[in-house]
């Protein structure tokens, strides 16, 4: 029966808060007599004033807002000071500050996550106020103290925003806590391999659970972005090695061509040399022989040689296929070389230079076609 009471409960819970259209934040601030409160949603791109109130001896105010599709971000200002919190689908908001101390001496209640922010930012807002103890004057000794203290803070911070961010990504506190900024730098980076865990978990539970929502597209578009970077980098890296590893400015390939003729990377050495790794299978084959074919005839005349390695399973379906290229064409059947040149997806293009040095990976049409003209 407690059971049933519960859900029954629950349920009205749940249609009450779908069932309104609007939020109300109220409460009083203490010493503002004579002040004017602004209510502002705190947008993507910008800032932007829901409401006003000029607050009389007893400071007391409320607003009502209209609810957000999604959890949004809105602030109170006074004067030039701000407190932020979130809204979601249902909410009523209650604060109580003071005009001396607007932005940290307030409390709020009838939202966790808004309590929640108020801890990250007060945190952000101590380590601020040390940043802001350097001056040019100290010593050294003074600075490094105070540098000290500072890093210190931060990884305590950073501690505290990650364990809040992996207990509910979802939530907009854990999206508040990665955009945090200090010195007008943000805390949390998609890019450091640190920070990309924290980034990753928010942008991805946003994406499963509100994937049209604005802010979701732009972190999650940007985290995909670090992850892509991520990678480029480590490939890099593990290029660079195979390099000095084998003593050259490149990996030297022998593999035969449809005519059974073995044909040498080597043999190519003084022309700038396109090296891809293909496969005539891909569903954008068509399109992508003909942006090759435009850059043959279009520079071939000039010292541009094109040393295709085609990563196609059917022999047969090869053969047909590069019946008509122009340029050097062998099939790699096993990957032996596509695994040297650490090539993980296809197509992926290398543009070697006249000295036999690589220097490109991957680079999109529009800059392997500079890259090309720049060093024919």
């Amino acid at each position: 029966m407690k059971k049933y009471i519960y859900f029954a409960f629950a349920a009205i819970v749940l249609y009450a808060c779908n069932s309104t259209d609007s939020f109300k934040t109220e409460g009083t601030v203490a010493n503002a007599d004579n002040k004017t409160l602004y209510l502002e949603h705190i947008g993507l791109m910008k800032t932007t004033v829901i409401d006003s109130v000029k607050l009389n001896s007893d400071g007391e105010f409320s607003f009502k807002g209209k609810r957000p599709e999604y959890p949004d971000f809105y602030r109170l200002r006074l004067d030039n000071r701000t407190i932020d919190f979130a809204v979601d689908s249902c909410e009523k908001i209650s604060f109580k500050a003071d005009a001396k101390n607007f932005s940290s001496g307030y409390s709020v209640e009838g939202s966790t996550t808004s309590a929640s922010i108020q801890k990250l930012r007060k945190s952000l807002n101590d380590i601020q106020a040390k940043v802001n103890l350097i001056k040019p004057e100290l010593t050294t000794a003074e600075r490094s103290a105070i540098l000290s203290e500072i890093e210190a803070d931060i990884a305590a911070h950073k501690k505290m925003a990650g364990a809040l961010v992996l207990q509910n990504p979802r939530s907009a506190a854990a999206y508040y806590a990665i955009y945090q900024q200090l010195n007008n730098a943000y805390l949390f980076s998609p890019y450091s391999d640190e920070d990309r865990p924290y980034c990753a978990a928010v942008a991805t539970a946003y994406n499963a659970f509100m994937p049209e929502y604005d802010r979701t597209k732009n972190l999650y578009s940007l985290v995909m972005d670090a992850i892509r970077t991520n990678r480029r980098e480590r490939s890099n890296q593990e290029w660079k090695k195979i390099i000095e590893q084998s003593g050259v400015g490149y990996i030297d390939i022998a593999l035969n061509d449809k005519s059974g003729k073995t044909r040498k990377l080597s043999e190519l050495e003084g022309k700038l040399i396109l090296i891809d790794f293909s496969a005539y299978e891909m569903e954008n084959s068509v399109q992508y022989t003909f942006a090759l074919r435009e850059l043959y005839n279009k520079y071939h005349s000039r010292g541009l040689e094109i040393y295709q390695i085609s990563l196609d399973r059917s022999k047969l379906m090869w053969e047909e296929s590069t019946a008509s290229i122009p340029w050097i064409c062998v099939r790699d059947e096993n990957g032996t070389y596509a695994s040297s040149y650490n090539v993980q997806q296809v197509p992926t293009i290398f543009l070697m230079n006249r000295k036999g040095e690589i220097i490109s990976r991957s680079p999109d049409h529009k800059e392997l076609e500079r890259l090309i003209s720049q060093n024919l």
